[in-house]
């Protein structure tokens, strides 16, 4: 296996525990991937993409074995916009929470891992377009 293979597979292993509870450090493996193969993007935004979603998708599904939530101001916020406030499931701090609450109040996999990865793969798609310009 070649050091940009591997490369390739620590950035889809530390995007994928970067989306769960543990921390991570996907935006570090994933500028220094790009510093050292910048023809590498393309495979570089795929693979950190569909490892992030992954994780978050492990978070919703582990939000989805808890019990039924009890009514409060987040989960009626949660509840009343959807699936969609998945987009959001990228930002440091919150976007773990809204995973777990979206599995927690039973929204839909299908729309759930949609907006997870569209979202995932909009920030990204903007930290590739960053370090290209500034590496």
């Amino acid at each position: 296996m070649t050091l940009s293979l591997m490369a390739l597979a620590g950035l889809f292993a530390s995007s994928f525990v970067s989306a769960t509870i543990l921390p991570g450090n996907s935006e570090v493996a994933l500028v220094a991937l790009l510093h050292q193969w910048p023809a590498l993007w393309p495979w570089a935004w795929l693979l950190a993409t569909i490892g992030n979603t992954m994780g978050g998708m492990t978070t919703w599904w582990l939000g989805r074995r808890a019990p039924t939530p009890k009514a409060s101001k987040t989960v009626e916020w949660l509840d009343q916009h959807g699936a969609p406030v998945l987009l959001l499931s990228w930002v440091p701090l919150i976007g773990d929470g809204l995973c777990l609450a979206a599995g927690w109040l039973r929204l839909p996999f299908w729309a759930s891992l949609l907006w997870m990865a569209l979202g995932k793969a909009a920030r990204y798609g903007a930290l590739i377009v960053i370090a290209r310009n500034l590496l």
